[in-house]
C-alpha cells in the first residue's frame, strides 16, 4: 500500500492516482487536495485577495452562527459522492448535523474563492458536485473583479442576494464584502 512517503514529489501531483484511504489518511498535500474518481486533484494556492475574501465570509457567518444555527468551516473536506471528495473554500454547515472530521450531510452553502491559476471546466465539474449533493446555496467570488455568482441549476449567473428561506437567512452579499481587509 502507498504512504505519504512513497508518493510523488509537488511536480508531478497534478493528476495522480490514488486508493480512497491513502487520500483519506494522508495530509501531505498543502494546501488541501480533492480526490475525484481515484485521482488527487490539487487546489490552487490562494493569495492576499482570495484569503481576504475567505476571511470576511468567515466573520460574517460567525456573527450570525448561533442566530442561523450554523457553523463555518473553511477548508473541510466534503464527500460530495462516494468516489469524490471536495475541499471548498468556505462551507457554511448545519448546526444540528454531527459534527464530522469529513462532512457527509450536504452544507447549508459553500463558497469557493478564484485564484489565478483557477480553470473553468474544473471549476464547473467541482459546482456540479455540489448541486449533486444537494447543497443549496453554491456561491463563486472573483476577487479581480470583484464578481459574484451563484451556481444553480448548471448554470453561474450574477447575484447579490444571499437567500435562504428555509433557513431564515437573507442578506446582501456587500454586507461580506464590507468586511475584506485589503488594505
Amino acid at each position: 500500500m502507498a504512504t505519504a512517503e512513497s508518493l510523488p514529489n509537488e511536480e508531478s501531483r497534478e493528476s495522480l492516482r490514488v486508493p480512497l484511504e491513502v487520500y483519506l489518511h494522508c495530509s501531505d498535500w498543502e494546501p488541501d487536495a480533492e480526490y475525484v474518481d481515484g485521482e488527487i486533484e490539487e487546489r490552487p494556492m490562494g493569495q492576499n485577495d482570495h484569503s481576504a475574501w475567505q476571511n470576511a465570509i468567515a466573520m460574517w457567518f460567525n456573527r450570525h452562527a448561533k442566530e442561523w444555527n450554523v457553523r463555518v468551516r473553511p477548508e473541510l473536506r466534503v464527500r460530495v459522492a462516494e468516489t469524490r471528495y471536495r475541499v471548498p473554500d468556505v462551507a457554511i454547515l448545519d448546526r444540528s448535523q454531527p459534527v464530522e472530521p469529513i462532512a457527509t450531510h450536504p452544507p447549508v452553502a459553500v463558497f469557493e474563492i478564484l485564484s489565478p491559476e483557477d480553470r473553468y471546466s474544473r471549476l464547473m465539474r467541482k459546482l456540479k458536485d455540489y448541486e449533486a449533493m444537494g447543497i443549496p446555496q453554491i456561491w463563486v467570488i472573483d476577487p479581480e473583479g470583484p464578481s459574484i455568482q451563484r451556481y444553480r441549476n448548471g448554470h453561474l449567473a450574477p447575484a447579490r442576494l444571499f437567500d435562504e428561506p428555509v433557513r431564515n437567512i437573507c442578506f446582501e452579499i456587500s454586507e461580506i464584502q464590507a468586511l475584506l481587509d485589503l488594505d
